[in-house]
């Protein structure tokens, strides 16, 4: 992990999302990027002036940013992007550039509204990004580590692709993983799929001297259960993943990620599966 991209609006979910990813790129001793994208398509003319303005006002913004966050950077180097378009595109297009390892976004999820572009574009940047997307809400406090990751697992062959980015960076932080067996069907031949897979992640998080604890949740609604876990049990970070699933076995895939990243108050870091 050498490289974070950080996707900067000028709004307080921003700010937050950036301090929030300094505890990452402290721990694990990257790069920094941040992104900002003009999404303004209109043509500046002598009326519209104050549009031009407000650009210059940004980008004088993003100096002191730069000067402020600059020296905090160790590990590699620290640098600002400017793009033109459309966010989420230019997001994932400068993501695969620079070859981010992760990408940080604010969102304020379903309450309130927020008239800068990182709440209404973050689901899409999560399922287009080519690297993990951690998404987190401005009104979330962290204490400066990461201490219990959750991972749920349910019936897809998806759902185990989570597993070498979380325990990668639980060895980083010294986390404990919870691996959350999730059922919500009373087939056997899903629920005793759901236990192979928890057998399997077991042994990979003992191989490399990963701590965890494994547990299991009957559950009715797969989002709002995996939720109240966290609260439950202080978890830092939830790990999901994001692609469209074609078969009911897919729980945590298309609305089920969106139910998470829109409504938990804990960060989520979504991995996009790869095919089969």
């Amino acid at each position: 992990m050498k490289t974070i991209l950080v996707a900067i609006d000028f709004s307080k979910n921003a700010d937050h999302a950036l301090e929030y990813a300094f505890i990452f790129s402290e721990k694990l001793e990257t790069s920094v990027y941040l992104i900002w994208v003009d999404n303004d398509i209109s043509d500046e003319t002598v009326l519209d002036t104050i549009k031009g303005d407000l650009r210059i006002e940004k980008k004088e913004y993003l100096k002191k940013l730069t000067q402020k966050y600059k020296a905090r950077v160790s590990g590699g180097k620290f640098k600002v992007l400017l793009r033109k378009g459309k966010v989420y595109q230019e997001v994932t297009k400068a993501a695969r550039q620079i070859e981010a390892d992760m990408i940080f976004a604010g969102t304020h999820g379903v309450s309130g509204y927020e008239q800068h572009w990182i709440g209404s574009n973050a689901y899409r940047i999560v399922t287009q990004a080519p690297c993990p997307v951690f998404t987190i809400r401005s009104g979330y406090q962290f204490n400066g580590s990461i201490n219990k990751i959750l991972l749920p697992l349910d019936s897809s062959l998806e759902t185990k692709q989570k597993l070498p980015f979380v325990a990668d960076l639980a060895l980083k932080f010294n986390a404990e993983v919870h691996l959350l067996k999730v059922y919500n069907t009373p087939i056997g031949v899903i629920r005793k799929r759901i236990d192979k897979f928890g057998e399997e992640a077991v042994t990979c998080l003992k191989n490399r001297n990963v701590k965890f604890v494994l547990e299991s949740i009957e559950v009715q609604n797969v989002a709002a259960s995996i939720i109240d876990y966290s609260t439950n049990n202080n978890i830092d970070l939830i790990a999901i993943m994001t692609d469209q699933g074609t078969t009911t076995a897919n729980k945590f895939l298309g609305p089920y990620s969106q139910q998470l990243i829109n409504n938990s108050k804990i960060p989520v870091v979504s991995v996009r599966a790869k095919e089969h």
